[in-house]
């Protein structure tokens, strides 16, 4: 296994890995300075114990190097880029991205999951997507601020593999996730091809190399610009107080925008996690908005043809997974569970991935079917904020004139 230490913090990192963990120390505008220092130091033999770089290895690099390095050209020259520049960036891009790596962990995550639903003593019915792969926020890379980016490498994993469609348009047709450096990339590149043009300004249409939040606007830009039918809902209670606006108005309707209202709660001004505002709620959310979530989810997961799983109460749904946003966090929703309790009711699991879970220890609860529950399961009593907002996806790719009606994003709002 071939190691380097960065330089700036003197951690021990994969020499392939080195580019990347080094451009997380700088700003956007030393990035080009950032890169060749990083590719400079991944070609260099490193200290102690002492490795050669193979001829294939080093010829990939410096091509990668070049790549690259045109990209930022293109960049640099190009303040305002036509059709044809935006072509060319798309060209480079999609040689020089870099797959995310993920971990083995042998069976795949959902079929782990279908295995323990399965053993349940319980009378339970569950619906569950296909196949859907774990990303975890590395602590030396993205902990606190990339878990909107490992949600949509998590929707991405699903359409790649269960997608045909999919899998040929999305990132260059390369058929793997990117990393999170990369969809950085793939996201500007929406940006200046139209899509989100309001959004854009948020981030100053640059948001390569920096650490900011992101949400469902930014995960259904990123794929309405390859043709992937990406939709909004919000959840929304009608008396919501936020401390934020400090007069302790009520807002029951708002006029309507390109975002959903939860954006209203994302700072993404200064491009900076540090400036993320905080929000602290004067009402909690009422039982009518947890029971809309749960409603159309359930909805959601049903509508479509449900194949049966070897277990009679698990089926397994064609949609794809939800990103699921609130304030200060967001998941991957994966599926929901029913079941009737003795008075007669009916309780709600919601099944989700959590990108700030280690993969590893996720899969190891779940081979031994230990304490898994608390990983995976959340149930409608866990639902407290005021506002929810998912993204999720419809079938099929977009083209001609609905591919420009995509450009504009817009919520569907249900309002309690």
């Amino acid at each position: 296994m071939d190691l380097s230490t960065c330089p700036f913090c003197n951690l021990t990192v994969l020499t392939l890995e080195l580019e990347r963990h080094a451009n997380n120390h700088f700003d956007d505008e030393d990035i080009s300075n950032d890169l060749e220092l990083a590719q400079e130091i991944a070609l260099a033999s490193s200290s102690p114990p002492y490795f050669q770089v193979d001829d294939a290895m080093q010829c990939e690099t410096s091509s990668r190097k070049n790549h690259e390095n045109s990209f930022l050209k293109c960049d640099a020259k190009n303040c305002t880029p036509g059709e044809k520049d935006i072509t060319e960036k798309i060209r480079i891009l999609a040689s020089v991205q870099i797959k995310e790596i993920c971990p083995q962990i042998g069976q795949g995550l959902m079929d782990l999951l279908k295995n323990c639903l399965e053993l349940e003593t319980e009378k339970t019915t569950t619906i569950l997507c296909g196949f859907v792969d774990h990303f975890q926020s590395s602590p030396s890379e993205d902990f606190g601020w990339g878990c909107g980016w490992r949600n949509i490498q998590m929707l991405s994993s699903h359409l790649l593999k269960q997608h045909q469609e999919a899998r040929e348009v999305l990132y260059g047709g390369s058929g793997f996730v990117p990393d999170i450096p990369s969809l950085q990339r793939w996201l500007e590149i929406a940006w200046q091809r139209g899509f989100d043009k309001q959004g854009s300004e948020d981030f100053d249409q640059a948001i390569y190399g920096k650490r900011n939040w992101i949400g469902t606007t930014e995960c259904a830009t990123l794929f309405r610009s390859f043709g992937v039918r990406a939709r909004i809902v919000d959840f929304i209670s009608h008396e919501i107080v936020s401390s934020s606006n400090g007069v302790g108005k009520y807002v029951s309707k708002m006029s309507p925008q390109v975002y959903g209202p939860m954006d209203r709660y994302l700072s993404k001004k200064k491009n900076d996690i540090s400036e993320a505002v905080s929000i602290s709620y004067d009402v909690k959310a009422k039982p009518r908005v947890q029971q809309a979530l749960i409603d159309w989810v359930w909805s959601y997961f049903s509508d479509n043809e449900l194949k049966k799983s070897s277990n009679h109460s698990i089926l397994v749904s064609q949609k794809a997974p939800l990103y699921f946003q609130h304030d200060g966090h967001s998941r991957t929703i994966v599926g929901i569970q029913s079941r009737c309790q003795r008075n007669g009711s009916i309780h709600y699991n919601l099944l989700i991935l959590d990108p700030g879970h280690p993969t590893e220890s996720l899969a190891k609860s779940l081979k031994e079917n230990a304490g898994w529950q608390k990983l995976v399961k959340r149930g409608v009593h866990t639902l407290k904020k005021p506002l929810y907002q998912l993204c999720f996806i419809d079938p099929g790719i977009a083209s001609g004139e609905e591919m420009e009606r995509l450009k504009n994003l817009h919520s569907v709002r249900v309002e309690v």
